[in-house]
């Protein structure tokens, strides 16, 4: 016999799990079942909200694919009508919207104070650690800010090429990395400044300048290339020194 929504433990309902520990706690298909909030006799509304994702056979764009499917393919799913189908076409063009820039003229960067001013009020009081990359184009003018990491970001889990698909895709000339560190001390660590060089020798093969990488604290930041640009510099002092 099915298990009814109900009958499941409060804190394995997608309602009371996303009010408990946040909505970055749930799966795509618990985040679905909140817009579709009912299943049918046979099946919740979680398990009806996983075979709409499963619509997308391919896997590209991830959710994403709700912007492109139709409402006649969603009807199709037992459990889901007019009214459902209408709502979760409605969930995917606000989600569209949602990325797009607040106003038609569009944040020139030139130096990353500029940056660091956007990024300073959204990230300053995160508890977690969270990576985005900024692409821009030949204007330095920012085109998209993408999260490609959240909650404990370690770069040396993180490969260059997930990093570089996005501007890669949007054929980009141009990036910035930007991480937070919760602890609100901007210094970046030594695997920081590592990720650092490594990436800007990846993007370089791909045509793609990375700008700068910035880590924002509580009340500062820093620009990780301009602490290279330092090391550098006191390194040759020192080497000045010793001669």
């Amino acid at each position: 016999m099915p298990i009814k929504m109900k009958e499941l433990p409060e804190l394995e309902r997608p309602y009371e799990k996303l009010e408990w520990y946040g909505e970055e706690r749930l799966s795509e298909a618990e985040l679905l079942a909140i817009i579709i909030k009912t299943g049918t006799k046979n099946e919740t509304s979680v398990q009806v909200a996983q075979k709409i994702l499963n619509l997308n056979e391919t896997e590209i764009d991830g959710i994403n694919f709700l912007r492109n499917v139709t409402m006649e393919e969603l009807m199709k799913i037992n459990g889901i009508g007019r009214v459902k189908a209408i709502q979760l076409k409605a969930v995917g063009e606000l989600a569209s919207r949602m990325m797009k820039p607040t106003t038609k003229k569009r944040i020139v960067i030139k130096e990353p104070s500029d940056l660091a001013k956007i990024m300073l009020e959204e990230l300053r009081f995160q508890t977690k650690e969270i990576a985005k990359v900024v692409i821009l184009n030949n204007k330095n003018e920012i085109i998209k800010i993408k999260d490609i990491a959240m909650g404990g970001v370690n770069f040396a889990s993180i490969e260059a090429k997930d990093i570089l698909e996005i501007p890669v895709k949007m054929a980009a000339p141009k990036m910035i990395l930007v991480h937070n560190h919760p602890t609100g001390d901007a210094s970046p660590s030594k695997q920081d400044i590592v990720f650092t060089n490594r990436l800007y020798d990846a993007a370089d093969l791909m045509g793609i300048l990375l700008m700068d990488h910035l880590v924002i604290g509580n009340k500062a930041y820093t620009s990780i290339f301009s602490t290279i640009a330092q090391m550098a510099e006191n390194e040759k002092n020192k080497n000045k020194k010793g001669r």
